[in-house]
Order: structure tokens, then sequence, then C-alpha cells
């Protein structure tokens, strides 16, 4: 904690503000769920390589089995974070993968020491190199030139610190995503209870985390009743900045300022509020505007709530929870990497399943493929 705050007094005295500054401090709390979710990690980390996913008897002697296996060398770079450190280590330790990660200058003194603590817990089983810290700019764009020895990237941070890595890295494949564009649909039969706790907590827990709310879209017919002015009233006591889609603007006369545009992450206390006609629509909605991250439905209609979960096409879609659930220690993960929004490999939270792969293993007692293509042995 003392080097977290050599942290937060040079970020102060640069004029490091808002989400930047929210990350990077470290808190009590913080290091508790931290602790937690390392000891999931731990508890199943002695079974994760080597699993059996699959096992086929081809023949009487003839055995194919697929188990997991390493990625092999992942480079993680993630800026302001010191608690991630410590998160993808452990993870990288879980996986058995070869780690490289370079952390933000601002974080400079949280991470020494919380590297010196990983050095020193490998140390003691002769693997101390396993995971290396690496720093400047320069050195990252040597890294990702390296993918003979590299084998993925993994950025975590900021949209455009994600974007420049996607783009810098030509030849080492990138898992991540730029953006959290995250919505919550309140459908015209919500309970007004659930709909003011789930949008208040979407918004407010941590406005700076990728799963924050940044859109909440509202059923048209719920400005004829108390829904939409609870909800609204409850954003705004809560210090939230509210702005207005186009269709909201057109009802109400002296209503919020309007959303410059629509697709946007303010990363802070401000969202956007628009009315829509049906499901339909805000779904159309999302799948416009939206990143693909975490899109959230609260009602009491099942049907619709189904119909919604099995339609949005993002990686993680949830009914009557909050969108902050999308989160790698919440999900039952001990911890995560950070949240894909692509479509290959991993997607939502990356846990260790997500830093796994597979290999074949094949028991052939002298068979010969030959043989079985000319028929001379069936399978």
């Amino acid at each position: 904690m003392e080097a977290n705050e050599k942290d937060l007094n040079a970020a102060k005295a640069r004029g490091v503000t808002g989400a930047m500054f929210d990350r990077l401090a470290l808190s009590r709390s913080k290091l508790e769920s931290l602790c937690t979710g390392l000891l999931q990690i731990a508890d199943s980390s002695h079974t994760n390589v080597g699993k059996v996913v699959r096992r086929t008897q081809i023949s009487e002697s003839l055995e194919v089995v697929q188990k997991t296996v390493p990625i092999g060398v992942l480079m993680i770079i993630f800026e302001s974070r010191p608690d991630a450190l410590p998160q993808v280590a452990s993870l990288a330790i879980a996986s058995a993968n070869g780690l490289l990660m370079k952390g933000g200058k601002e974080a400079l003194n949280s991470n020494r020491i919380l590297m010196r603590i990983v050095n020193e817990a490998l140390g003691r089983y002769g693997c101390s190199d396993a995971i290396s810290l690496v720093s400047g700019r320069d050195e990252v764009d040597d890294l990702l030139k390296l993918d003979q020895y590299i084998d993925l990237v993994i950025p975590r941070g900021s949209n455009e610190m994600v974007k420049s890595i996607k783009e810098r890295s030509k030849s080492i494949p990138v898992l991540g995503h730029a953006d959290g564009i995250c919505h919550t649909y309140l459908d015209e039969f919500c309970d007004a209870d659930k709909a003011v706790k789930i949008v208040v907590d979407a918004k407010t827990d941590y406005p700076a985390a990728c799963n924050a709310m940044e859109t909440l879209l509202v059923h048209e017919s719920l400005l004829t009743n108390e829904i939409f002015y609870k909800v609204c009233g409850a954003l705004k006591k809560a210090g939230v900045a509210i702005f207005s889609g186009p269709r909201l603007s057109e009802h109400l006369t002296f209503g919020p300022p309007k959303a410059e545009k629509m697709s946007f992450e303010y990363g802070g206390l401000a969202c956007i509020v628009e009315i829509v006609s049906d499901m339909e629509e805000a779904i159309n909605h999302i799948h416009k505007f939206g990143s693909g991250h975490t899109d959230v439905i609260v009602t009491e209609n099942r049907d619709t709530a189904e119909k919604f979960l099995s339609s949005v096409d993002s990686a993680c879609v949830f009914h009557n929870a909050s969108s902050r659930f999308a989160d790698g220690f919440r999900l039952g993960l001990g911890a995560e990497v950070g949240i894909s929004t692509g479509r290959i490999h991993a997607r939502g939270p990356v846990g260790v399943e997500g830093l796994l792969t597979t290999k074949w293993e094949l028991e052939g007692g002298q068979r010969y493929c030959s043989r079985v293509c000319r028929g001379g042995q069936t399978l």
C-alpha cells in the first residue's frame, strides 16, 4: 500500500484523473477480493493441464485422447491496474504458460513490489524466470515482432491502448476488446425495484470498469408510469450525468442534454438514456451501437428474457443482473486476464481455460493407416 501511495501521488502530480486514476488505486477490499480469487485459482491448478477432454476408442487396440496443454508464452500488457499483475501471473502459473508482462509506468512502484512477491513464490520451485516484467515502449515494440517465441498477446487497458497493440502486432494473435459499451434494457414488464437497483449498480459500482453500463434503453410504455422517473431520479441522486438519445429528446421538451454520439464509453458517472418501441428495436440498437461486451435485460416476462438472451450477439448477456457481473472473479473463474469480445478461441472473461489449447495423443500398437484406407481394418 505504501508503494501504491507513491504511484498515486505521482499520478496526481502529473494530472492523472478519472478512470485511469481509479484503476491505479489499491484498497483493502480490492486486495481481499484478489486474495479470494487467487485461492480459487490455486484450488484447481493441479488438474488444468493434461485434463482429458475427449477419449475415443477407434478400434480394439486404437485409442485417441484429446488433452489440455498450455498455449505457450503469453505477453500481457496492462496499464494503470497493479492488481492485474498477480491476477495474470496466477492464471499463467495455473495454466503452465510462460509469461511476459508489461505494466504501465504509472504503477511502477506497485508493480515492482508485486513482481518481487511473484518471483519469490516461483523461486521456491526453481522457476522464477517463468514470469518476467518488461518495461519501456520500445521494448514492447521489439517483442511484438517475436512471433517465433510469443504465442499470444493480451492487452488490458484503455480503448486507445488495446487498439494500438492490435495495430502494432502484425504476426502475433491478439486477444482482447477495444470498447466496453454495455447496455441495460428495461422491458415493459420490468419490476420497478429491480430496475432501479440493477441500473444504479451497473453504472455506479465502478464506473471506470469496462463492464459498467454506458447506455440505458427504456421501453416507451415506461415513460407513462413511475419506473422511468424512479430510475432516472436514482441515477441523478447517485451523481450520474444523463444524456438523451434522439427519440428521448423528441419526447421531453426540457429533458437532459442530447448525446453527441450513441456509441460511446464514458468510463465515469455519465450515461445515455434512450427509448425504444419494443425488444426487437432494443436488440437492433445494441447490435448497431454496442461493442459485443455485455448487455442486460430487466423483465419479469420469461419468454421475452429468453428471446433477448438468445438473440443478442454479445460475449455476455444477462437477465435481471447487473452488467458488473461480467468479470472473471464474479463468474467463478478466480480472476481474468481480460475480457474478449472476439469470436475465436476465448470469449467473455478469459480465465485458465481460455489460456489452454489441446493436443491429440494416439495409442496405436503398430497400426498402419494404409491398412485402414484399403479396407483392411474397420474403425
